[in-house]
């Protein structure tokens, strides 16, 4: 038996692909409704958190954070069966996922931490990126279970909270990567540019092609040989912003990288690639 706690739209899409296979799952959501809504596809769902995890061997979670896995495992722990093994898929701290598999382990049950990369339909499908690090004879016991629920297993190694601190990295580069996207769209309508003209450019050319070229060239910590002057991409910097003010546009991203860029121009940085503002990170 499989229980399923936290009803949100990764849990339910969860359960619901569970289901189709006929696991038998039992599900808790705080707000009630979201589980009794999983029976209609043959979940059973319970009110007492308590309750959901009685007779399920594996407990599957997605919850908002580390304090809120904290105090629904608390509540959980007096029903849990011996040995029962905790997969939690929340994104949390490095540091909470660390103390949690310590601390569980002390009291006899396995927790592993299995962030996603995926959205709701990802998780109905069964496909997008699972992360899992720490104890590798835990994780190969638990590999065919989690390679069930995601269309790749990413098993980062031994080192406990590895999963987590990656999916905050991976969360860090879409945050910004999705308010760069905003800043865009802000000039583009300073400019009267559509998203339709928008879209016509990066259908004929991809950036995200050159991701893992550019991430390698900055870590080789090499910036002398530019293929952009940190000079140049200021003065262009500056044309966005300036465009942007005198035409009501906001711009969130690029006004404190232009800040960022000054900083390195003042110091002798000016003629070298312009990623060399990413040089004190490395």
């Amino acid at each position: 038996m499989k229980a399923f706690l936290g009803m949100g739209l990764l849990g339910s899409n969860f359960v619901r692909a569970m289901r189709r296979k006929d696991i038998p799952v039992q599900v808790w959501n705080r707000t009630a409704a979201k589980a009794t809504a999983m029976e209609q596809y043959g979940a059973v769902a319970f009110d007492s958190v308590a309750d959901a995890v009685k007779g399920a061997d594996t407990i599957h979670i997605t919850l908002k954070d580390d304090s809120t896995v904290d105090e629904v495992l608390a509540k959980a722990e007096p029903a849990l069966m011996a040995g029962a093994m905790i997969i939690d898929h929340t994104t949390t701290s490095k540091d909470g996922a660390i103390a949690r598999t310590t601390a569980w382990k002390a009291k006899g049950f396995t927790y592993l931490h299995a962030p996603v990369f995926m959205g709701p339909s990802n998780a109905l499908d069964g496909s997008g990126y699972m992360l899992v690090s720490g104890d590798q004879d835990v994780v190969t016991k638990e590999q065919d279970e989690l390679s069930g629920m995601t269309g790749k297993l990413i098993n980062l190694g031994p080192e406990e909270g590895k999963a987590a601190a990656i999916k905050l990295l991976g969360n860090l580069f879409l945050i910004a990567f999705t308010a760069g996207i905003s800043d865009m769209l802000a000039l583009a309508k300073v400019f009267g540019v559509s998203t339709d003209d928008l879209q016509g450019l990066f259908d004929s050319w991809n950036p995200g092609a050159s991701l893992p070229a550019r991430l390698k060239r900055i870590a080789s910590g090499s910036f002398e040989q530019p293929s952009w002057e940190l000079s140049m991409a200021r003065k262009d910097a500056g044309l966005m912003i300036a465009a942007a003010e005198e035409g009501g546009g906001h711009l969130a991203v690029i006004p404190p990288v232009a800040t960022e860029m000054d900083k390195w121009i003042e110091r002798g940085f000016g003629s070298y690639d312009w990623s060399v503002i990413a040089k004190d990170n490395l």
